[in-house]
């Protein structure tokens, strides 16, 4: 059975993570607004001529036409599993013309999943991590602290970097604006009885749990 959902949480909160477990276990399809951005832009197509030309121009792409991307890849029948939108809606004009696209198509929005943080307890898991550039491997100062001869412990590289963006002022004033800019949706949607909650801080296996009894035990094999 088809569900779609929308995941709300800050930067950090393992938004990507979870959904991209719901892809592979459940045959969902992952609804980026950055990936339908880009895919346009190339398609050649004519809503990605208008892409290319509102990004050429340096300008921000319209509600408009996301929708129109949304409607085109809804109206595909691609996603067996459901769809998950991730960063849209961002706003309360997106999300009531994301509803009414909805309903025009004959579907629904299934589940709105809050992933919960603690500020403080999201700043110190981000602003401590670094990855190989090698193979991937996560290392964090408190719980994996890199091996003191600087190397990989699973392909050996020394290659062990950390983001720009992971430090605490940078992460901060993306939490400010995560918070500014959502806030209004949260209480959209528990107004509308749709607003469900995880605690994006647990582990990656309890939360996929949670959000697992949230939506039912379906797999993509059921």
């Amino acid at each position: 059975m088809s569900t779609n959902i929308i995941l709300l949480g800050p930067p950090g909160a393992g938004k990507g993570t979870q959904a991209k477990r719901l892809v592979e276990e459940r045959g969902m399809v992952q609804l980026s607004t950055g990936d339908m951005l880009r895919e346009a832009r190339s398609s050649g197509t004519e809503m990605g001529k208008r892409v290319a030309a509102v990004m050429d121009r340096g300008e921000l792409v319209t509600d408009e036409i996301v929708i129109g991307l949304i409607r085109e890849k809804l109206s595909s029948g691609a996603a067996s599993g459901g769809y998950i939108f991730d960063g849209f809606p961002r706003t309360l004009a997106q999300a009531d013309a994301l509803a009414a696209l909805l309903d025009e198509l004959g579907q629904s929005l299934d589940h709105v999943i809050e992933m919960r943080v603690d500020d403080e307890v999201l700043v110190a898991r981000i602003t401590g991590r670094a990855t190989c550039a090698n193979c991937g491997a996560v290392y964090h100062d408190v719980t994996r602290p890199i091996p003191a001869d600087g190397k990989c412990a699973n392909c050996g590289s020394t290659e062990i970097t950390r983001r720009a963006d992971d430090n605490e002022d940078a992460l901060r004033t993306r939490l400010l604006a995560y918070y500014k800019q959502t806030s209004p949706l949260i209480g959209y949607y528990h107004a509308k009885d749709q607003l469900e909650s995880v605690n994006g801080l647990a582990a990656i296996e309890e939360v996929s749990a949670e959000i697992a009894g949230l939506l039912g035990q379906q797999t993509q094999d059921a």
